[in-house]
């Protein structure tokens, strides 16, 4: 089942769209609706670990400071090395 709604964008992301649509041979409304998709899958992922962590928090299970410095060192030292 589906449903119909109007979004406004502008005209030049409408554009956009109809380029990509026809260059993959589907039909804008389709590209939207996967876009709109992908959106919302990602957004509740990353809702859900927030929630995750805050839970976490709420327990009291933090990181300790060796685990902080050990993770902050390995990037440290990557970005000497670029």
């Amino acid at each position: 089942m589906t449903a119909t709604f109007t979004v406004r964008v502008k005209d030049e992301t409408a554009s956009k769209l109809d380029q990509l649509a026809e260059k993959l041979d589907r039909s804008p409304s389709y590209r939207a609706a996967e876009a709109i998709e992908a959106l919302i899958e990602q957004q509740e992922w990353q809702l859900a670990e927030i929630e995750a962590g805050l839970t976490e928090a709420d327990r009291g299970e933090f990181a300790s400071d060796g685990d902080v410095a050990k993770v902050v060192r390995k990037y440290v030292k990557s970005a000497r090395q670029s």
